[in-house]
């Protein structure tokens, strides 16, 4: 499985590729499989994110997780104030990032 990953232009936000947009929540991105190469140059030439790239993932009953312990970290949210995850009411959210 793979992601396409980077971060929002205006507020710099780690975004997914949904298939059809961009979502800050790693569980709504889509595998982008063989066609991933051509949505990054697609989305970054209409310049929606900025330093896209591609990442492999594992598939999960609660969706995709990034195979890789940086994009994992880049999926939770900030580590140095827990409470800031984007997943505050999931005490376990930070579980996986190990």
């Amino acid at each position: 499985m793979k992601l396409l990953t980077g971060n929002d232009l205006a507020s710099g936000a780690v975004t997914w590729w949904t298939g059809n947009g961009w979502s800050i929540h790693v569980e709504n991105a889509a595998d982008v499989g063989e066609s991933g190469d051509a949505i990054l140059h697609a989305e970054e030439g209409a310049r929606r994110v900025n330093a896209p790239y591609i990442i492999e993932a594992i598939p999960t009953s609660e969706g995709p997780r990034p195979a890789h312990i940086k994009d994992r970290v880049r999926a939770l949210g900030p580590t140095v104030r827990p409470d800031l995850t984007l997943k505050p009411a999931d005490p376990s959210a930070g579980d996986w990032v190990i």
